[in-house]
């Protein structure tokens, strides 16, 4: 059965994000007590950034109901998540619910979900839009600033949301810029609330086992609708406070040891007591060279505090049955701070000063699995970086009824989101001799890490060697105004027109205040002025450190108490803001990009061999004119491009073979733009690492045509079956080479060399990785989604329990092949981000006054880069998150709900190297428990 809402109007959606009238329409239509005839309401048309109204039937059961139908009612393919009330959307992420949906699958920043992927194109590939405005919302956390067209859906608290649609297929009318989705987030609207005053509060303590913090996450919503329908304002509110922990080890990848003969370098300085220098043929220093080992072997913990908090408010007129007119806000800040704490030896670039005197080798993976080590150079390391983003929207639509077949709407907003990072500090205490360190990584999940020699407990033992701080800033600007139009010109056929203009500006600055202690002169590293450093820092005081207890398990017999920098203490001692910043040039940048579609698009709802068929037919026309600017070489350039345009032509069909039977077909040219990092003149360098990156302001979008065919059995009542085949022939898309070659080579001045990096000591130790992208060839995406969602009493309407139980299901596998450059071998794999598989489950249970749900969530392993240190590839193996929750309604206003979150405290478990799979990183972050209430009047 269907729900009944009230007959009111949808608006047409933004055609600044182009999705139109259509899908608005097809919302009212679908749902109406009245339906309206096709020209004045066509039911055919795809929804767009959807405005839900009043449901009398409230509950999960009831949400599910809404977003099926929302499905049913479409043309193109989508997918939604419908809230009914303030904070009761089922996850407390964004990015989080979307997890349930078919086909996508998600990336976690220290336990919150924070991108997605659909049918395994990545957050780069797809579109978001808030309150049907194309935006970009960016944050920090692992991995550093988002730089480029990703999504960071952990900005927002959940509770401003009222649903989310995923349009799978093109349509002429729906942004541009999109090959895996259009992603609608829509806020709520006083006329989605009963006539007169609603108030709705929320609240729920939030504790973490592992950080063993509790925080509070609260919202309230105060909407008010005039009895007469002619004006309505809402608004509300969200804020949250919680802190997580994301403990475990991490090898920061494993690497050989690296031979440079012109250098006087060869690997480790000895092994087993045989001088290396002197004996190279030596099979245990020929074992070190060759043979990978940890770079930088290390237990350590990562906290993370967020502080949130979301505002939104909306104006409505309706004067008339035919103008509608609204107003709407939002604005969202998250502070936050990541802090890291680790004692670990360093490896990578220093082998030639250290000692091997005992190791085993692995021949099967040709890594070296234990090491004990003499003159090692221990770090102890105490990192900060706080950041503030802060996104802020505001739009204006406006729609008319001109008479009963043509309808006009008009849109205009602007979107701002600024990342700032005040600072990103991190002191380092080393030893550089230390004798009796050793690894183990037989058992590479908790391997041993031990300091048998020294204590490491002891200021006396270290010097504080090395500083950072890396401020930044970054900007996204959105810019928008559209306007359509749809005539009906007929009972079943209509016709739509629009145009959008939009102007997007991305403006990044970073500063570097890197240094060693001896090259800043904050320490007389010479007393006998003799010429040779006796120092290589600072000494250690007691006054100056903390010591940290790394409390988790680990392999027997590992170290887990160390002395790190007192941060507060070392920036009062030196005084770090008064010390000079320079520029870090590789991200000091800006692009500024104007984007002009306009679109025709022909809507049918009619019948075809007797049955119900409806379709769109269209082709949207987009031009793109693109400048950007950045360091080349030490000198700041401009960059204009000429413009590029697109013909992206689109058709969706749905034929309803029987009245519950629905076959689908759809066939798309799509495209997106290039990633906002890549955009701009010059490159970066990555002094740590040997690593040259060059990015590319010539870069075509990747373009790709898409076909996508479907069957939706809707064989009773809230229940579907569907099977979703996809392919996508990506034409071109924007593909890295890499090359090894000397710093010389790439004509780079010297002083773009983190000071205190090995780099810097030592420009042209080890070959660099160059790696420049270019306008490459594409590949194929190919995959099918498998789902079902029913409720139990279809096979148990005798059993009590089972009458209200249901139960939700999907499986996607999805694969692709495309080609990447390792100087002159090309390897074809899969794209970032892409699993092959992924599955979701969620069992329910509901009646008038109590509820429960259990889901999980799956997807497998992908990989997310090309790695380097003489690794092919890295990525993430399997995850699986198991989540719960209980609700119980003690009268017809009051509710007290009680959740878990990742039961199973799932590691994320990353590797290096697609064939080793060395394992670089192994942690988790906890399990979460909540308890709340929500208050409505």
């Amino acid at each position: 059965m269907r729900y009944p809402i009230e007959t009111k109007k949808t608006p047409v959606t933004l055609l600044a994000a182009a999705i139109g009238m259509a899908l608005q329409m097809t919302v009212a239509a679908a749902f109406a007590q009245e339906p309206a005839p096709p020209p004045a309401e066509p039911a055919a048309t795809a929804p767009d950034a959807t405005e839900l109204d009043t449901v009398q039937v409230v509950g999960y059961r009831a949400s599910l109901v809404k977003a099926l139908d929302l499905k049913r009612d479409s043309v193109g393919a989508i997918d939604a998540i419908v809230a009914e009330d303030i904070a009761d959307f089922p996850d407390q992420n964004l990015a989080e619910s979307l997890q349930r949906i078919p086909g996508i699958t998600i990336t976690r920043d220290s336990g919150e979900g924070r991108n997605i992927s659909v049918r395994g194109l990545s957050g780069e590939y797809t579109r978001v839009r808030v309150n049907g405005m194309e935006a970009i919302a960016a944050t920090g956390g692992e991995g550093g600033p988002n730089r480029g067209r990703d999504f960071d859906y952990n900005v927002f608290a959940s509770e401003l949301f009222n649903s989310i649609i995923v349009h799978k297929t093109a349509s002429a009318s729906l942004d541009e810029g999109s090959l895996g989705a259009v992603v609608d987030l829509n806020t709520g609207n006083p006329f989605g609330y009963e006539r007169g005053r609603t108030f709705v509060v929320s609240g729920e303590a939030q504790y973490n086992d592992l950080s063993e913090d509790t925080g509070p996450r609260v919202a309230a919503l105060f909407a008010y609708r005039d009895p007469e329908d002619v004006w309505g304002v809402s608004f509300s509110a969200a804020y949250s406070d919680n802190t997580t922990k994301e403990l475990g080890q991490n090898t920061v990848r494993w690497q050989q040891a690296g031979v440079n003969l012109d250098q006087g370098v060869f690997g480790f300085r000895s092994v087993r007591g045989v001088d290396c220098f002197a004996n190279q043929d030596d099979p245990g220093c020929q074992d070190m060279v060759s043979a990978f080992h940890p770079r930088i072997p290390r237990y350590g913990e990562i906290e993370v505090e967020r502080e949130r908090l979301g505002l939104t408010g909306s104006f409505e007129l309706r004067p008339s049955d035919s103008t509608r007119l609204r107003a709407d806000v939002l604005h969202s800040k998250l502070d936050a701070a990541r802090r890291e704490r680790y004692l670990e030896v360093l490896f990578r670039g220093n082998e030639g000063g250290m000692d091997v005197t005992d190791y085993t080798l692995d021949p099967s993976t040709n890594n070296v699995t234990m090491m004990e080590v003499d003159n090692a150079w221990v770090r102890a390391e105490n990192f900060e970086k706080v950041w503030t983003t802060e996104f802020t929207q505001w739009s204006i639509n406006l729609d008319q009824d001109f008479s009963d077949t043509l309808k006009g709407h008009l849109l205009m907003g602007r979107s701002t989101s600024s990342l700032e990072f005040p600072h990103e500090i991190t002191y380092m205490y080393d030893d550089r001799d230390y004798n009796g360190f050793m690894y183990d990584y037989t058992d590479d999940e908790n391997p041993v890490i031990a300091y048998n020699g020294a204590d490491v407990t002891d200021p006396a033992n270290f010097q504080m060697s090395e500083f950072r701080d890396r401020p930044s800033r970054t900007e996204h600007t959105f810019d928008t105004i559209s306007a359509d139009v749809e005539w009906a010109f007929s009972p079943s056929y209509w016709l739509q027109a629009g145009a959008t203009y939009r102007q997007f500006a991305f403006e990044t600055w970073g500063g570097i205040r890197d240094s060693g202690v001896c090259a800043a002169g904050l320490y007389d590293c010479d007393p006998d002025g003799d010429g040779v450093d006796d120092f290589y820092g600072i000494p250690a005081t007691g006054d100056l450190s903390d010591i940290y207890d790394f409390d988790d398990e680990t392999g027997p017999g590992s170290t887990t108490r160390w002395v790190i920098p007192d941060l507060d203490a070392w920036n009062d001692f030196i005084g770090l803001r008064g010390l000079p910043m320079r520029e870090d040039q590789g991200n000091v940048r800006q692009v500024e990009e104007k984007d002009t579609a306009y679109f025709v698009q022909f809507n049918g709802a009619t019948e075809l061999a007797g049955r119900d068929f409806r379709f769109d037919l269209g082709v949207r026309y987009v031009e793109t004119k693109q400048s950007s600017s950045g360091y080349n070489s030490g000198v700041y350039v401009y960059v204009n491009r000429p413009t590029y345009s697109d013909t992206l032509p689109s058709a969706n069909f749905a034929w309803s073979l029987t009245p519950d039977l629905i076959w689908r077909v759809s066939a798309a040219k799509v495209m997106t733009r290039p990633s906002l990092g890549n955009l701009t003149p010059g490159g970066s360098v990555d002094s740590f690492n040997y690593r040259v990156s060059y990015q590319n302001p010539e870069l075509d979008p990747t373009r790709a045509t898409a076909f996508d065919t479907a069957l939706e059995w809707y064989f009773a009542p809230e229940s579907i079956l569907s099977l979703a085949l996809f392919y996508k022939d990506i034409e071109s898309r924007p593909i890295r080479a890499e090359r090894t070659g000397t710093y010389a080579s790439t004509g780079l001045p010297l002083s773009l060399l983190v000071p205190t990096s090995p780099a810097e000591q030592n420009p042209e130790g080890r070959p660099w990785t160059i790696s420049t992208i270019d306008n490459g060839p594409g590949g194929k995406v190919k995959g099918f989604e498998a789902g079902f969602q029913m409720p139990l009493s279809l096979f148990a309407e005798g059993v009590p329990v089972l009458r209200n139980m249901g139960v939700i299901g999907n499986y996607t596998w999805v694969d692709s092949e495309v080609d990447y450059t390792f100087g002159d071998e090309i390897v074809t794999e899969r794209l970032f981000g892409l699993s092959k598989r992924s599955y979701n489950f969620t069992l329910f249970y509901e009646n008038d006054r109590f509820d429960a749900r259990v889901s999980a969530a799956y997807r497998s392993d992908y990989i997310d880069g090309t790695s380097g240190t003489g690794n092919r590839f890295e990525g993430y193996d399997d995850t699986l998150n198991v989540d719960a929750s209980l609700g119980y309604k003690i009268n017809e206003n009051f509710d007290v709900t009680l959740e878990a979150l990742n039961i199973t405290d799932d590691y994320q478990d990353r590797w290096t190297d697609i064939t080793a799979r060395r394992r670089y990183e192994y942690d988790h972050t906890g399990r979460v428990y909540k308890v709340g209430f929500r208050y409505r009047f």
